[in-house]
């Protein structure tokens, strides 16, 4: 991983477009690894504009440019609620989703990066884990769940899809 001085920040309607292209460019780079993720109209520029009105946008700035972008959201999501499988808890969680990588900064280690910062917050709003899903043929989300600790809880739906649920405590 290259070391790299770098703002992890909430996001604002000025980065909204940025961001946009990031998630485009994380859509096609599925595609092109011939996933199903992420190739049915969402995320979309809408997903984009809410998550930042809601403030569940988060980037890490390089050079100042936006190379990471997440939702990191306090919320029950209502697709956990259904679990084909069960939760390490009940408690309260944050939910990561629409974590994406800009082209340019692709296979530097930023998606582990904005991870260690969005647990450092969890951990210091004393929240007690992190909920979190995706694709069985994501490849690359699925190796920094395992490398980070998240343990497999079953399978969840989305849009008719099942996605790979994982969680990890922290209190």
């Amino acid at each position: 991983m290259q070391t790299h001085q770098y703002i992890y920040r909430k996001a604002n309607m000025a980065d909204r477009d940025q961001i946009w292209e990031i998630l485009r460019q994380g859509i096609e780079r599925r595609k092109k690894e011939g996933s199903r993720q992420w190739q049915d109209g969402y995320p979309n520029i809408d997903s984009v504009t809410d998550d930042i009105n809601k403030g569940f946008g988060y980037v890490i700035e390089v050079s100042s440019r936006i190379a990471v972008y997440a939702a990191v959201i306090h919320e029950t999501e209502p697709a956990y609620e259904n679990i084909e499988g069960k939760w390490l808890s009940d408690d309260d969680y944050m939910v990561v989703h629409r974590v994406a990588v800009a082209d340019e900064f692709a296979g530097q280690g930023l998606a582990s990066l904005i991870f260690d910062e969005i647990e450092k917050q969890v951990q210091q709003q004393q929240i007690p884990s992190i909920k979190v899903d995706t694709n069985y043929d994501n490849a690359a989300m699925l190796r920094i769940f395992e490398k980070r600790d998240y343990q497999y809880c079953g399978e969840v739906y989305f849009r008719g899809s099942a996605r790979k649920a994982f969680q990890k405590i922290f209190l």
